[in-house]
């Protein structure tokens, strides 16, 4: 095996200088707490996708033109968990309009700049999560239900196309990594009606990882150190140190202990926070 620590990269200078004064606007304006976050996410988006109809009433604009620019505002919209019975319309409605905004901008122009992106996220996780750490990287299309019910610790990696869903609550360890298209579920439905919901709590430990198109299932437990394979449906605790594989997930290797494992030099993660 070769050791690959990331690349350290920089942003030319005044596409540095642009990002950073952008993103600090946002981070003061959620710093107030009384900002209204509908109106901010209007902004942003409306300067994302169409600046030069900032300020436009949309009712003057052709039909097709007035519907696209509402979308920018998240009181115009409606998202799928505000239909479930149990979500917490106080605390949903606080973070909506961040979630929103998560998501619209994935979907922009500036969505695949990774740079911008995992800072951008990173600013607005904490205003979302129940608990977020140090070092939050989320890189784009990651969906949540609630948003609110999602734990993380430090250094946490989430990577494109994962599903949290955190309707019964997810919790995330420090140094946790989540790979591309997985699915992490909280809940789940009883096999004679589907309208009967039941939460379970799901949780991962420090280091785990959960690799491409792993799928868990609510309630699962990964203790410390432990991992699932690719494409394995993880529906039963896992031990510490066990890894993981099929369908369902049944433990197939252990991970040696760390005194045994390849010694590396400290690195330090480029997109880390300064």
């Amino acid at each position: 095996m070769t050791f690959l620590p990331l690349r350290a990269l920089a942003l030319p200078q005044s596409a540095r200088l642009a990002c950073d004064a952008w993103l600090d606007g946002i981070r003061r304006a959620l710093e107030d707490p009384d900002a209204d976050r509908s109106e901010l996410c209007r902004d942003v988006l409306t300067g994302i996708y169409y600046p030069t109809l900032f300020g436009t009433d949309p009712a003057r604009l052709p039909e097709a033109g007035r519907i696209a620019l509402l979308q920018m505002d998240p009181r115009n919209i409606t998202l799928e968990p505000e239909y479930y019975s149990d979500v917490d319309p106080d605390r949903y409605a606080r973070v909506k309009p961040l979630l929103w905004l998560w998501e619209m901008f994935d979907k922009s122009v500036l969505g695949e700049n990774v740079e911008l992106g995992i800072r951008f996220r990173r600013i607005l996780a904490p205003h979302i999560f129940r608990r977020c750490g140090r070092n939050f990287k989320c890189f784009h299309f990651v969906k949540f239900s609630y948003g609110y019910n999602v734990e993380v610790g430090d250094d946490v990696v989430i990577h494109r196309h994962v599903l949290l869903d955190d309707r019964g609550g997810i919790v995330l360890g420090n140094k946790v990594s989540v790979a591309d298209y997985a699915n992490i579920y909280s809940h789940t439905h009883e096999l004679g009606d589907q309208r009967d919901v039941i939460n379970r709590p799901t949780i991962l430990g420090d280091g785990v990882r959960v690799t491409y198109h792993a799928t868990i299932l609510a309630g699962v437990r990964m203790e410390a150190d432990s991992m699932v394979g690719a494409l394995a449906l993880a529906t039963k605790d896992v031990a510490a140190g066990d890894v993981v594989v099929g369908i369902p997930a049944t433990p197939k290797l252990r991970k040696p202990p760390q005194e045994e494992r390849a010694s590396h030099p400290r690195t330090t993660d480029p997109l880390a926070d300064p």
